[in-house]
Parts: C-alpha cells; sequence; structure tokens
C-alpha cells in the first residue's frame, strides 16, 4: 500500500480526536533549537485560535511532533499541511516529511492512554 492508498482512506471528521505524528525531513533535529520548536507551538495556537483544531496536548521532538487535537473544521489533512506549511514558512525552510500518521481515537480510555504516551514523550528519562 502506497502513502497515497492511505490518504485516500483517511476519514476527517468534524468533533473527532486525533493523534498526529509528523516528522521531520531525514529526521533532521530541526526542533532541538528552542526557537524552533516555538514557531511550530506558535502554530498550533494559531490553529485553535482560528477555529481550525483544539489542541489537548503536545510535545515537540528534535525531530517529530506528536499533536493529540479535536478537529473543529475542515479536513484533517488541510489541517496538519496548515501547521506544516506555516511552520516551515516561520522557520524559513522546507523541515517537514510530506506524510504523517495519524489515528483516530475512538474512546475515552484511548485518550488518556494517548495523551499519558504523548507527555511521556518529552519527559528525560
Amino acid at each position: 500500500m502506497t502513502d497515497n492508498d492511505l490518504r485516500k482512506r483517511r476519514v476527517s471528521q468534524s468533533g473527532m480526536v486525533y493523534h498526529i505524528m509528523a516528522v521531520t525531513q531525514n529526521r533532521m533535529p530541526y526542533f532541538a533549537s528552542l526557537d524552533n520548536g516555538r514557531k511550530v507551538v506558535q502554530q498550533l495556537m494559531a490553529l485553535q485560535a482560528g477555529g481550525c483544531a483544539e489542541t489537548l496536548c503536545y510535545v515537540v521532538m528534535p525531530d517529530h511532533l506528536h499533536w493529540l487535537m479535536v478537529l473543529h473544521k475542515g479536513k484533517l489533512s488541510e489541517a496538519v499541511q496548515l501547521l506544516k506549511g506555516r511552520s516551515a514558512h516561520a522557520i524559513g525552510r522546507a523541515i517537514w516529511q510530506a506524510n504523517y500518521y495519524d489515528h483516530a481515537v475512538r474512546e475515552e480510555e484511548d485518550l488518556r492512554n494517548i495523551a499519558r504516551y504523548i507527555v511521556g514523550c518529552g519527559s528525560v528519562g
């Protein structure tokens, strides 16, 4: 199955909670720079302020982002593309791989477990 096949099967549903993981090109640690990480967070906040997606939790790692969000309007792919495009523009370079991982969270228990996982990703061990 190709990335294109996977994208065709994505369903965007307003009010649905999604876990998104987006990875930088070639796993470059662009977000090891605090300033670059802040620019990604600013774009998460801008999407929320614009009513596109509500951020429940996130962690910005040196080479990827975990984002737990509620989609409010538009398609999931559009929200992710806005985040990736705007953050790349703010940083001043292409930083993201074209694809991303998404998982629709279906149950409250899954939501808690995924949120714990995401928050745990940012913990120093």
